[in-house]
């Protein structure tokens, strides 16, 4: 059965250069706007095809939220044989458990709504919380794109170099990023004051004259970048920083707060668009080849284990 491929409008570009990698072209389709915010989806031509909708749930995450689940509808009474969600950005799964009795666990509100659309696979790219496949009524593929990254810093990273965690979340992140780059690994530890505020307190791990380079999931206000850039200068860290992180989101005044850390880089994937007017520092590398590579081996029925996470 032929791969169908079916874009959302949050990142076309990403699924055009998907499609390009498998042979194919994605099948036509519109989402109609109306004045007062409602979406129509229409899709043309999936009747008993295996299909694939891409579509990142990043800013505006509840817009494109919404999108990709009348999407996934719009296929599946379409006569689509198949249906697989592919979201590489899965907007929602910082919010994977409770910290107040009053507050909802939105990952799993997020996993229930696409398996209420009759989704039969979903696939990610390395999610903010391991647990989703957990949350989900159907299979999850949590690729990773460290190696993507890890493959750039390779080449130009010194044998000096330090991998550093910017809070005690990243640190399996960034045991992965050290191995494939053996390099040793130091960790800051945090606390967060608000959505935007984060107060980096203590190193462990010796970056003394060492240039480094932080590794996170996503970065979303730099606030834990910022935080992390002030900890490792003080224990006297070289000037060469570099930061990588699958995902940009680099909301809110982002761009502006890690412009004024004079960092080296930011290499980022382009799980979501990037921005028009892309600073320098800022470098973009492209996980499109390894969505087409797992698409692909669905197709064939083989094996993922070496595209995905291992913890």
């Amino acid at each position: 059965m032929s791969i169908q491929i079916v874009s959302g409008t949050a990142h076309p570009a990403l699924t055009d250069a998907v499609a390009d990698a498998l042979g194919t072209e994605p099948v036509t389709s519109e989402v109609v706007r109306f004045p007062d915010g409602e979406l129509r989806p229409v899709v043309g031509g999936v009747q008993g095809g295996d299909v694939y909708v891409l579509q990142p749930t990043g800013p505006a995450v509840n817009d494109h939220l919404v999108e990709l689940l009348l999407l996934l509808d719009a296929c599946r009474r379409g006569g689509a044989r198949t249906l697989t969600a592919v979201v590489p950005y899965f907007g929602y799964a910082r919010q994977d458990r409770r910290g107040l009795a009053g507050e909802a666990v939105g990952a799993r509100v997020v996993a229930d709504a696409l398996a209420s659309v009759g989704v039969d696979r979903l696939v990610v790219v390395d999610p903010h919380t391991s647990a989703l496949e957990a949350m989900c009524a159907m299979p999850v593929e949590m690729l990773t794109a460290v190696p993507v990254l890890a493959g750039v810093l390779a080449q130009e990273t010194p044998d000096t170099t330090v991998v550093v965690a910017p809070d005690l979340g990243a640190v399996k992140l960034a045991e992965h990023y050290a191995r494939l780059l053996r390099r040793p690994v130091a960790v800051v530890r945090k606390r967060r004051v608000t959505g935007e505020r984060v107060h980096a307190e203590e190193l462990a791990g010796d970056v003394a004259g060492r240039p480094v380079v932080i590794v996170d999931d996503m970065i979303s206000t730099g606030g834990t970048i910022e935080a992390a850039v002030r900890v490792l200068r003080a224990a006297g860290a070289a000037s060469d920083i570099t930061v990588a992180a699958t995902h940009g989101p680099l909301v809110a005044a982002a761009h502006e707060r890690l412009a004024r850390l004079s960092l080296r880089r930011l290499l980022v994937t382009d799980t979501l668009p990037a921005s028009r007017e892309r600073p320098p520092w800022l470098q973009v590398r492209s996980v499109a080849p390894l969505l087409a590579d797992a698409i692909g081996r669905l197709r064939d029925n083989e094996p993922l284990d070496t595209l995905m996470i291992r913890t």
